[in-house]
């Protein structure tokens, strides 16, 4: 692996940034941070990035990114990974949070053009059948795990097949009930899971009980209700919740209830957040690389802003992976 930005600032003491400033030629350093920083960058052999090295001069260097959910450490993984990749490559980000609400999405969005951005981000919260106004966005764009459309490439987790892992795990530990406890039934994401849930049931024929396929929005209130629903009213033996938030509502509910996890109620997620493995905690869940998830989407993005109207779109699926801890058998 080369020398990145980060090692340089280690090795002087100094911020990121006054790194990044003085490697690109910025104001914001003095002469003679810069000349340290050039000297050390040389001795240490860094390489700047290409992409960043060949982008011609009429851009802003600012990159837009939209998130709808700051609270979720999923996606503070993310846009580490964002905005490390972009400051390698001399960039700024804007950062906006759309707090799950569509009005917001499409005011940032406007925003985000109005200031002249060389690129957009976007995680969006829409419904899966109300995605088509993307299409009228006016700069290069990536799409974070969502509906691939013609005017942008997609970076995403293969959400159908981490469902399915997960399912299969659940069922080869012995559950026979599982219930599904997931975000919107339109989102994109969530109907990836759903699918790769299902599918694991029809593998060991199961039949499918569309009663203990719950929608909700993604949050630990949301998966509470859920468990609360679904325990009360059906017999089962485990929950796979749609992220890793709301497995951690599952389980407030699991234990102020009464119930023994894993051994009459295991739990899976998905997301593999940094609370998942919090020792009071454990969760059994499907890991996604979040972090390369930003990285991916910032590089293809770069990419797009240096081949202009030649720019091809690409679809970038990464693998999930099961992680096995203490809630369930």
């Amino acid at each position: 692996m080369g020398v990145t930005i980060k090692d340089i600032a280690k090795e002087l003491g100094i911020s990121y940034s006054s790194v990044s400033r003085a490697l690109n030629n910025k104001s914001g350093v003095s002469d003679k941070t810069r000349k340290q920083v050039i000297k050390q960058a040389e001795k240490m052999g860094y390489q700047p990035n290409a992409i960043a090295r060949g982008l011609v001069k009429k851009q802003s260097n600012t990159i837009g990114v939209i998130i709808p959910d700051i609270a979720n450490s999923f996606f503070g993984e993310v846009t580490e990974g964002i905005i490390e990749t972009a400051n390698e490559s001399g960039y700024t980000i804007f950062l906006c949070i759309s707090n799950w609400d569509m009005e917001i999405e499409k005011m940032y969005l406007k925003t985000l053009q109005e200031k002249q951005v060389d690129g957009i981000i976007l995680k969006s919260c829409m419904d899966y059948k109300e995605e088509k106004y993307k299409d009228e966005i006016g700069v290069p764009y990536i799409i974070l795990e969502g509906r691939l459309t013609e005017n942008s490439s997609l970076v995403e987790v293969d959400n159908r097949k981490g469902a399915h892992m997960g399912t299969k795990y659940l069922l080869e530990r012995g559950y026979k009930n599982i219930a599904f406890a997931g975000g919107k039934k339109d989102s994109y994401t969530n109907m990836q899971r759903v699918k790769g849930y299902i599918s694991a049931l029809d593998e060991h024929n199961i039949e499918i009980d569309e009663e203990l396929i719950l929608y909700g929005d993604f949050t630990a209130k949301s998966g509470y209700n859920a468990a609360k629903q679904i325990l009360e009213n059906k017999e089962i033996d485990a929950i796979f919740a749609g992220n890793d938030v709301m497995a951690l509502g599952i389980l407030d509910y699991a234990s102020r209830n009464g119930y023994n996890v894993p051994k009459e109620l295991g739990v899976m997620g998905f997301d593999d957040i940094f609370y998942a493995e919090l020792p009071q905690i454990q969760l059994t869940t499907i890991h996604q690389p979040k972090y390369d998830l930003g990285k991916y989407a910032l590089q293809i993005l770069l990419e797009e802003i240096q081949e202009g109207e030649n720019r091809v779109h690409k679809r970038i699926v990464l693998e999930p992976k099961l992680v096995i801890r203490d809630t369930t058998l």
